[in-house]
């Protein structure tokens, strides 16, 4: 949803992106006694059967284009930059996604930059895929084809580029298929390379020669990295169905090209010429043309950038059809715009209604403006009573994602849950006029009741985005104890996922990192955690010590401009840090002052050895680092061998001193994964593992000593999530060709809890998590012993957040009695029928108002005079008093 969004893909290229067809592959033989490592690992031939979902957070990331199918109701889709396409599912009101089979010598596939639904044939989809147009993307970009929705695809591929996560992205849609001889799509290419036809349902494509523009408009032509000076190209193509008949190519099709002087063009002949519309407005770039075909009306939006971050001005117009007249619609004059339009959408079962995104307005709010007498007069989604006050059409519940609040506190005309920013992607239902969605730069939002604000009612936004993961995933870490996962995301930090089935409830806070970087615990003390970060404008480094619950901000070095890398020690009681900016630092306790470590250059990657708190390592370009002194001194490892460049992820054994394991490398080098048994001083390469990015460690097979790896690698010729219950010695492939997600070679890790269990970071689809069907995985431990304590309480109940209709509360219990608790269970009613949401550090069972809330595993055992807390979002409506009374077992607490 921000820039940094590019850069996750971009580090992709240095990890050597190369990979065969992966083939089927196989069961895995049992553990050898002496598995010999410098031997070919064996690879299976049929893989495990692993069932496989996302940790859910819901969203995450900016979604430019969704598309309703004009004739048949409920069937849609959604696009994203970076993180495939999905398919609406009523009956459950959830995404699924569709691009998941995109492997990782295709990882571009995963920008989709255009969708395309078929009217004719709804079974049809397409979609034009490619993330860069610049050198960053190696491949070119493709048209892919489905006859069944997007379960199954085919591939056109094209002599181009295409950009899903390139400046303008949200223009469009430059795929469509003619709604009268569906045969026929056109596509819009960028980079100068103009309109594409196919005739044969996008089997094949061949340039519209005669097509007069190619565009001209840059972000930034200065730009030497060829991402912000690339040309936008061809934006959108709009047909006019009026103009044809069944079996027959549409008469009339428009097209919106990247030219600020000549943004639109027309063809009255089925595309055999083509002539720029006169009278047309000039100085800006047209987003969106969208045709009212029943009123002879073309809508544009128009903003003088191209988005979507930037748009300082802006201006909507409707071109009538018949006449050629144009008449400008803006909903406010030019000069009061300090932003550009862009999301744009009809309301088909009443076509004279029009609604239109200040897509730009980052602040204090987006802008929706609504107009049903095609334009003439508006409303707005928002206006001010008296500066800084606003007046809001719409209610939000946020319940369901109530991160999306940002835990912020914002002063008036601002608020939270905000409205959105990014809003590009904006469509009512062509069957519902009450159903509308829109995409903002983390999440999809919508409404059941939009013809509300037509009575002067408010309508209510909820988020319509559960099943669309789309974070860019840069560490994980799941714990011995605690929350199972902890995450290291870009763009909105991170999550502690208490269950994964359900949306935490916030990021990570105090500091609130835009993108987090890397993550580590104290394997000895896992409520010992440390998270690094990027942040514009304070600390890039944060402390826990509660198992990732609370956090609180470390000091920088000086010169810090970035997160980097970060380890704590085996016992939390120091922590080696390599931030970006500064060289590698040191320190004891939390951070509050730092030192230089000598004999390590900048820009290493850091690791802790997981039993000796005094062991660090690290690596930069082909050099393994050792420290036995905490980090104060290290020294150059005497091992060759190991991978030049930079792109290496490794990582020390639980619970063996010394025991490290090394990934990476590129394909016109050292590549591979490499294991030491001497903390280091000599490492020896796997022969048999040909590629690897990552590696990660879980709970050991029933029947075996040695903890389970796992690796995004390619083995045997294959490339896939592997995983090996033998040291290595050999390897089963644990994913499928429908499930592969790209690249996926930034982290993974095993679950030391869950035999099996492996959760895999992608670029744009979330945290995977799998869990096998061999004896002994996916089942979770028992986190709830039975609690019964009896002694005296007291509890703090802070309402710390509150909107209409929901809040947000924190609840601390403190055991002041004279004996330990092995477990808690802490009663309470409701005054005013408030009901709970989300709730975390706890589990909760709710019967009318009274509601009970338990210990979860890590937080049972409570010593006498010490707290423990947890919180929860909540409805409530009329009045939201606190509950009155607390009990513990058959004791009443204090309150306070």
């Amino acid at each position: 949803m921000r820039r940094t969004r590019i850069l996750t893909a971009v580090l992709a290229l240095a990890a050597g992106l190369l990979a065969g067809t992966p083939p089927a592959l196989a069961a895995e033989p049992a553990e050898p006694a002496e598995p010999t490592e410098r031997a070919a690992a064996a690879v299976s031939i049929t893989a495990d059967t692993y069932t496989w979902k996302n940790a859910r957070i819901d969203g995450g990331g900016f979604v430019p284009g969704i598309v309703f199918n004009r004739t048949e109701q409920n069937l849609a889709y959604a696009r994203t930059d970076i993180g495939g396409a999905y398919r609406w599912v009523q009956s459950s009101k959830t995404w699924t996604p569709l691009l998941d089979s995109v492997g990782w010598d295709d990882w571009g596939h995963t920008g989709v930059v255009s969708l395309a639904s078929d009217s004719v044939d709804p079974d049809r989809v397409y979609a034009a895929v490619g993330t860069y147009t610049n050198s960053w993307d190696p491949g070119n970009g493709a048209v892919l084809r489905s006859a069944d929705r997007g379960a199954t695809w085919q591939k056109a591929d094209l002599p181009f580029k295409l950009g899903g996560n390139m400046p303008g992205r949200g223009m469009g849609e430059r795929l469509a298929v003619d709604p009268n001889r569906n045969s026929v799509l056109y596509l819009g290419a960028p980079s100068g390379k103009g309109l594409w036809r196919s005739t044969d349902s996008g089997a094949s494509w061949s340039q519209v020669t005669n097509f007069p523009n190619v565009g001209d408009y840059a972000q930034d032509p200065s730009d030497t990295s060829g991402y912000a000076s690339d040309n936008q190209g061809i934006v959108w193509v709009t047909f006019d169905e009026s103009t044809g008949t069944a079996g027959s190519a549409t008469r009339t099709v428009y097209v919106g090209v990247a030219d600020q002087d000549n943004a639109v063009y027309r063809s009255t002949d089925a595309g055999a010429t083509w002539t720029r519309l006169a009278g047309q407005p000039t100085g800006y770039l047209a987003h969106k043309g969208v045709l009212d075909a029943e009123n002879g009306q073309l809508y544009l939006s128009y903003s003088d950038k191209g988005g979507p971050y930037d748009g300082g001005k802006g201006q909507l117009w409707r071109y009538t059809t018949a006449t050629g007249a144009w008449t400008n619609i803006s909903p406010v004059a030019e000069a009061d715009t300090y932003y550009g339009f862009s999301g744009l959408t009809v309301d088909r079962q009443d076509p004279g209604t029009v609604m239109a995104t200040a897509y730009s307005s980052w602040w204090p709010d987006t802008q929706i403006f609504r107009s049903t007498d095609s334009g003439a007069t508006w409303t707005k989604a928002w206006d001010y009573t008296s500066y800084p006050n606003r007046a809001n059409r719409y209610t939000m519940d946020v319940s369901s994602s109530p991160w999306l609040t940002w835990n912020a506190n914002p002063s008036p005309p601002e608020q939270t849950p905000k409205l959105g920013w990014m809003t590009e992607a904006l469509e009512i239902d062509p069957f519902d006029s009450d159903r509308m969605m829109y995409g903002t730069g983390a999440t999809i939002y919508g409404t059941e009741d939009l013809t509300d604000w037509d009575s002067g009612a408010q309508f209510t936004i909820r988020p319509m985005v559960q099943g669309l993961e789309e974070t860019a995933v840069n560490d994980l870490i799941s714990p011995p104890s605690g929350a199972p996962l902890l995450s290291a995301l870009g763009d909105i930090g991170g999550f502690r996922h208490t269950d994964l089935t359900k949306v935490p409830a916030m990021m990570y806070t105090q500091p609130n990192f835009t993108s987090t970087t890397s993550l580590d615990f104290a394997e000895s003390n896992p409520n010992t955690v440390v998270r690094a970060g990027n942040l514009d404008s304070g600390p890039h480094i944060a402390f826990s010590t509660d198992n990732g619950a609370n956090w609180f901000a470390g000091t920088d070095p000086s010169g810090v401009s970035g997160g980097g890398t970060v380890a704590a020690a085996a016992d939390g009681s120091r922590f080696v840090w390599s931030p970006q900016g500064a060289g590698v630092h040191h320190t004891t306790g939390f951070g509050t002052s730092w030192s230089a470590s000598t004999g390590i250059p900048a820009g290493a990657v850091v690791e802790s050895d997981r039993v000796d708190p005094k062991v660090f390592y690290g690596f930069k370009s082909g050099r393994f680092y050792v420290s036995t002194d905490g980090g104060a001194t290290f020294t150059a490892s005497a091992a060759t061998g190991l991978p030049s460049g930079d792109s290496v992820r490794f990582k020390a054994l639980p619970g063996t001193k010394g025991d490290v394991w090394l990934a990476g490398g590129a394909s016109d080098g050292a590549y591979g994964l490499w294991h030491s048994t001497d903390g280091g001083t000599s490492f020896t390469k796997l022969s048999g593992v040909e590629q690897a990015d990552t590696i990660g460690f879980g709970k050991a097979a029933p029947d075996a000593t040695y903890q389970t790896l796992y690796t995004s690698a390619k083995i045997g010729g294959v490339r896939g999530i592997f995983r090996s219950t033998d040291r290595g010695a050999t390897w089963t492939r644990i994913n499928d060709d429908a499930h592969q997600w790209g690249w996926t070679g930034a982290a993974i890790t095993g679950d030391p809890r869950v035999y099996g269990r492996v959760y895999v970071a992608t670029n744009g689809r979330g945290v995977i998590y799998g869990d096998s069907s061999d004896s002994g995985g996916g089942t979770d431990p028992d986190p709830d012993p039975d609690p019964g304590p009896t002694g005296a309480c007291a509890v703090t109940y802070a309402v710390t957040n509150q909107w209409q209709g929901g809040f947000q509360a924190d609840v601390r219990l403190t055991n002041t009695g004279t004996a330990a608790w092995s477990g808690w269970s802490l009663d309470w009613s409701f005054p005013n029928g408030q009901t709970i949401g989300q709730i975390w550090n706890a589990e909760r069972t709710q019967s009318g108002s009274a509601v009970t809330a338990r210990n979860v595993g890590w937080n049972a055992n409570v010593a006498a005079g010490a707290s423990v807390s947890f919180g929860f979002t909540g409805n409530w409506s009329g009045t939201n008093a606190e509950p009155a009374s607390f009990k513990v077992g058959d004791q009443n607490c204090a309150v306070s």
